[in-house]
């Protein structure tokens, strides 16, 4: 294929005509049931519509015509699904001619008629977070606890064949157009409470969402900064040795020449490198590619291709223009010619070593069509071109509507250091999913303003951690940095913790997307999801579950003054729980949950995996320069460690392959495309003891190493006994305990990628399992110890627990008798604070 034409498939293959068995239609009207629960209502004056895909809507045929009866009273005419109740008088759309009810939904505003917005709509997401300091209004969803949202793609553009496009030749095949005629076309999602079936819909209508390269999941660096060559693989160099591994390199601006003559314009611009910084490109990102990372260079094209660039004799002679007139290739995607001689100056630089594109689009949303938004088209355009050739597409780019999860990765844009920006963006992320936004990128610390607070900092690197994707920011400020060794011990310690954690969670986040992929589901959700007729479920918006198997709530406020401890309001779904890190045990028995005040001290946020939870994780090698690309490695590991849950019986799916983009939609098709593993573990538990299964797929082995050595972490017991069997032969093992996690740990080595392996686990006495013993009085005693109060109040309240262990909580709040002169020996002060925190303590495992 000739570089020029590397978009021939500008428009994807698709099902954009409705099927025609379910439609019903007038002169004017048309309704389509492409589901029970999702309808199509187009108005057209000259009885044209649209069956072209647009930006929104590629795929209007869902497969088999769907179940709806048809009835007539006067001129109404009447349509039902087992989920909708049409009624439409066959005039011009208005609310008392056209409504909607939707079916088994209990809210008085469970009807929708034309015009009307959802009161109990869930929200979506937003174009950009730049300069938010908090909360920012955000766009409609598809969820509603009214049971219904409506999408209007009637200002949407359509794809179509072409071979001319403004009397220019089309080398694409296809372009986008305004339709040719004027209609209403929209959307009615009525799917009640199944917000999950709602977004599935959406990835139906819309297009699924691509299947990301194994490397973002690791951590990004990026900085607005005028590094030098030097002076950034120095710092990559420093971050190895420090044992952090960071698998993309994204260079902002000033990789370009931004200082140019003023007769141009602005330096915002550019394509041409900045020789004094960085003399040797090739060198430069090669030197890069060889410590294992992967790098994206930042681009605003507004200004189009100058006379000043490297590419612009290039692309003005393939325009037409003479070079020697100095006349400004302007920017304009409504051209093919244009398009292809912009897609060429970045192929030119991809050559050099480029690996994708950051679009930071910040100028409006003007084309040469009216109505095109330059967002969408330059997120299709590059995530296309970004495929060519067999390469794995991928974008960095800002949200440009419904149907921009086709263009993943999603820049959140440039938010302020704050607390309210922090507190803000768990909310935001979740939400995202409800337009079917799974990929948010933001900037892990804050990027401008503000003031220096390294407890914050520390915070940020935490929900990093549990983000869909983990790229560090700031700002060209000598005092906004990110480095870990730029912060105090502790601070240090917490950010070295979450960098690595994120990267060992490579393997879990990969399976979470291929499940975000292929069966549409995004890695984070908001927890009304699973469980939308609990109330509770909504009242938690920071909260959110991770993937399948964890549940995250990031401290998001400072620590309180005198517990020295920060919380997070979790909500528990009725079930048994662990804290992720160590192992503590939390019950929640009632159907409507649990409710409970959480607290952490600064190096830690909680996580929890319900009971039979299964989380891969990969190792890290050992810091140091010997460590070389290793530590940034992001192969399939050939050291996995399994962290188990117990109480309960679970199941993972570990999903592998090979690292070739699958093309296909369909699961089958593309696991064989991308030579797709499956590694079924599954823990049986029972009063006898439990039993740990790893199964290989025997189907695509060549993806995973010749040998894997497994290390199970069992969290939350007390120390047993294990037997590891291989192919059913008894196995060598080691085993070792962790008090601090009470955690039991099996390591098996050297295990053929082919084998099955079993781990059986029984306590000492043969007897089974046994759950950690919950020790109140030094979890208690932990508390005391670092809580700003009076001495004597501590010993009293330890006094207190010594000798009524869970029967003192009633009396604890005696001791608060207010403050009182210093010298009264009778003074006593227990801070609310304090007391949550031992609350949390006593009652957490308590039915």
């Amino acid at each position: 294929m000739k570089e020029s034409q590397a978009l021939v498939a500008f428009t994807p293959t698709t099902e954009a005509g409705m099927n025609p068995d379910a439609i019903v239609q007038g002169e004017c009207w048309r309704i389509g049931i492409l589901d029970e629960a999702l309808l199509r209502f187009e108005w057209s004056d000259d009885g044209v519509f649209e069956d072209l895909p647009t930006q929104i809507a590629w795929n209007r045929s869902f497969g088999p015509t769907p179940e709806y009866r048809v009835t007539h009273h006067g001129d109404l005419t009447i349509i039902d699904t087992d989920a909708l109740h049409v009624t439409y008088d066959g005039k011009p759309f208005s609310k008392e001619g056209l409504s909607v009810v939707v079916k088994g939904v209990d809210s008085q505003f469970n009807t929708w008629h034309y015009g009307e917005h959802s009161r109990g709509n869930l929200r979506g997401t937003a174009r950009t977070l730049d300069e938010a300091d908090g909360a920012i209004p955000l766009g409609e969803g598809l969820c509603s606890r009214d049971g219904w949202a409506v999408i209007d793609d009637s200002a949407s553009k359509v794809l179509a064949p072409a071979d001319r496009v403004k009397g220019e030749p089309n080398p694409y095949g296809s372009w986008i157009f305004a339709r040719e005629h004027q209609e209403q076309d929209l959307y009615f999602f009525g799917y009640g409470h199944r917000y999950r079936d709602a977004v599935k819909a959406f990835y139906a209508l819309s297009g699924h969402t691509p299947l990301l390269p194994r490397f973002v999941f690791g951590n990004w660096w990026s900085r607005f900064y005028k590094y030098d060559a030097a002076e950034y693989l120095a710092l990559m160099g420093r971050f190895v040795k420090e044992g952090l591994p960071f698998t993309t390199a994204v260079i902002d601006m000033d990789w370009h020449v931004v200082d140019i003559d003023p007769k141009y314009g602005s330096g915002w611009t550019g394509y041409t490198w900045n020789r004094e910084l960085f003399p040797d490109p090739e060198g430069f990102l090669s030197s890069l590619h060889r410590r294992g990372m992967k790098v994206t260079l930042n681009v605003h094209p507004r200004d189009g291709i100058r006379a000043f660039e490297e590419g612009y004799v290039k692309a003005a002679e393939s325009l037409g223009i003479d070079p020697r007139t100095g006349q400004t290739v302007d920017f304009d995607l409504t051209r093919p010619r244009f398009v292809q001689a912009y897609a060429d100056l970045h192929h030119d630089l991809e050559r050099q070593g480029v690996d994708f594109w950051w679009l930071d689009w910040q100028q409006g949303g003007v084309t040469r069509m009216e109505g095109l938004d330059p967002l969408w088209m330059l997120n299709h355009l590059h995530y296309l071109d970004s495929g060519r050739e067999g390469r794995w597409p991928l974008t960095f780019s800002r949200y440009a509507g419904p149907g921009s999860h086709r263009y993943p990765i999603g820049f959140s844009g440039d938010t302020l250091v704050s607390w309210d920006s922090l507190k803000f963006q768990p909310c935001f992320t979740a939400t995202a999913s409800n337009i079917g936004y799974g990929w948010w990128s933001h900037d892990i610390g804050g990027h401008m303003y503000g003031s220096r607070d390294e407890e914050l900092e520390a915070r940020w690197y935490q929900l990093g951690t549990f983000s869909p994707i983990n790229r560090l920011h700031s700002s060209a400020s000598s005092f906004n940095t990110k480095e870990p060794w730029n912060f105090h011990a502790e601070v240090r310690s917490v950010m070295d913790e979450a960098l690595k954690l994120r990267h060992r969670l490579i393997p879990y986040l990969y399976t979470m997307n291929w499940r975000a992929a292929y069966d549409g589901e995004p890695l984070v959700e908001p927890m009304y999801w699973q469980h939308p007729e609990i109330e509770e479920s909504y009242e938690v918006p920071n909260q959110f579950r991770f993937g399948t198997q964890l549940i995250v709530a990031p401290i998001t406020e400072p620590v309180d003054t005198e517990s020295r401890l920060g919380h997070a309001d979790v909500w528990f779904p009725q079930g048994e729980y662990f804290d992720f890190f160590d192992g503590r045990r939390y019950l929640s028995s009632g159907s409507a949950g649990r409710m409970m005040q959480v607290w952490r001290p600064l190096d830690r946020i909680p996580v929890f995996a319900k009971a039979g939870g299964i989380v891969p994780l990969q190792q890290l090698p050992p810091a140091g320069a010997e460590a070389g690309r290793r530590i940034n490695d992001v192969s399939n590991p050939e050291s996995l460690t399994l962290v188990v849950f117990p109480g309960d019986n679970g199941k993972f799916v570990l999903r592998e392959d090979d690292g070739t983009f699958p093309e296909s939609a369909d699961f089958a098709r593309a696991a064989e495309q991308a030579g797709l593993v499956e590694t079924t573990v599954t823990l049986d538990w029972h009063v006898d003891g439990a039993r740990l299964s790893i199964v290989p797929d025997a189907g695509s082995l060549r993806t995973m190493p010749d040998s894997r050595n497994w290390q199970i972490i069992l969290r939350g017991v007390e120390p047993t006994d294990a037997r590891v069997f291989v192919d059913g032969i008894e196995a060598r093992c080691d085993l070792s305990y962790d008090a601090d996690t009470s955690s039991m740990r099996v390591d098996v080595h050297g295990v053929r990628r082919s084998s099955h392996v079993d781990i059986d686990f029984t306590d000492v006495e043969q007897s089974g399992v046994r759950l950690r013993s919950q020790n109140l009085r030094d979890e208690v005693f932990d508390i005391l110890f670092d809580a700003q109060m009076p001495y004597l109040t501590k010993e009293k309240v330890l006094a207190a627990v010594d000798a009524d262990g869970m029967e003192s909580l009633s009396g604890l709040r005696a001791l608060n008798r207010g403050p009182r002169r210093v010298g009264d020996l009778q003074w006593s002060h227990l801070p609310d604070s304090v007391m949550a925190a031992i609350e949390e303590v006593m009652l957490r495992s308590r039915r």
